[in-house]
């Protein structure tokens, strides 16, 4: 998670990606949530390969990590240098199960993953495959081949970022076989290059099929990924205690955090409202606020308010990062 985020921008400017809330927690939060929901035995650390974040951020990771019960350990990666190099500055936690997630990336999943295994690749059935990693497979459910971004149909089955390998020691050691020798692909240490040489030794991949894959990296697919979210906790009551709703209209699924203020508004279907919020006369949908935004006369869809934020009126779909006023 070490990536600045340019996509996202302007509220990666103040916030990093992952910690950019969808459906009320941020996103890596959600991602470890639900990767420890799928196996079997007790995360016991959980290495955040960062930037330049600073403490206030490595205690918020350090609190996500200690809600499932796990250690937290933090690596910088200085020099951006491929998906293997990031894998590689976590090297003293590589041993014994490991999994290996992209913090951009949200699931959901109906499946155990088998710790027997030698090794696991998340993947999601794609309509378009030529804009990702997809694998071939055996009869048998073994991966054959990755296939990066192909231009003629190979396999539906992109890889959606989320690994997993019975020995993270045998992991570590192709990495630094490919660091140490400057192997490279497209100018970077790729971790594809690392998976083909685990394949080629005997190591047997298999597919881990996801129901649902959510991306974050730009303001419309992680307002997308929100809405999608939502739909998913549908049914749970997502409306903090505290919140004051008076003389509005709520159609879920909707997300209102503390101590947020909802008056003669109508806010929903697929909206979530951070913390200490007030909203009125207003009309919202398909969006995603942070916390502490002060909305007026607003009536918007498929926008993203950043934190701190004042706003009077707005077009119908807008983007506005931390401490704008409009």
């Amino acid at each position: 998670m070490a990536g600045i985020g340019k996509r996202l921008r302007p509220h990666t400017l103040t916030t990093p990606k992952p910690l950019i809330p969808v459906a009320g927690k941020p996103i890596v939060q959600r991602l470890v949530e639900d990767i420890a929901a799928v196996v079997p035995e007790k995360v016991e650390k959980i290495g955040f390969v960062i930037g330049d974040f600073g403490d206030e951020v490595k205690d918020q990771l350090a609190g996500i990590a200690n809600g499932i019960g796990a250690e937290a350990f933090f690596y910088v990666q200085e020099v951006a240098e491929g998906t293997a190099h990031a894998i590689a500055c976590a090297n003293d936690i590589l041993e014994g199960k490991v999994t290996v997630a992209f913090a951009d990336t949200l699931f959901r999943a109906d499946f155990t993953l088998n710790p027997d295994d030698d090794g696991i690749i998340w993947t999601k059935k794609v309509d378009d495959p030529s804009a990702f990693g997809v694998v071939k497979t055996s009869e048998d459910g073994v991966i054959t081949d990755f296939i990066e971004k192909p231009q003629e149909f190979v396999s539906d089955q992109a890889i959606i970022g989320i690994y997993y390998f019975k020995k993270g020691e045998d992991l570590r050691a192709e990495i630094d076989h490919l660091i140490q020798n400057n192997i490279r692909g497209g100018g970077e240490f790729q971790l594809t290059m690392a998976l083909e040489n685990l394949k080629e030794k005997g190591t047997q991949f298999k597919i881990g099929t996801v129901n649902e894959w959510l991306d974050c990296g730009n303001k419309n697919i992680t307002v997308e990924s929100n809405s999608r979210y939502l739909g998913f906790l549908s049914g749970e009551d997502l409306i903090d205690g505290t919140a004051i709703i008076e003389n509005s209209e709520i159609v879920q699924p909707v997300f209102i955090g503390r101590n947020t203020v909802i008056k003669n508004s109508k806010i929903g279907p697929h909206v979530s409202i951070g913390s200490a919020c007030e909203v009125t006369n207003s009309s919202i949908s398909e969006s995603l606020i942070q916390n502490n935004a002060k909305l007026e006369d607003v009536n918007f869809a498929n926008s993203m308010i950043g934190n701190n934020v004042k706003l009077t009126g707005a077009p119908i779909s807008v983007s506005l990062g931390d401490f704008s006023e409009w």
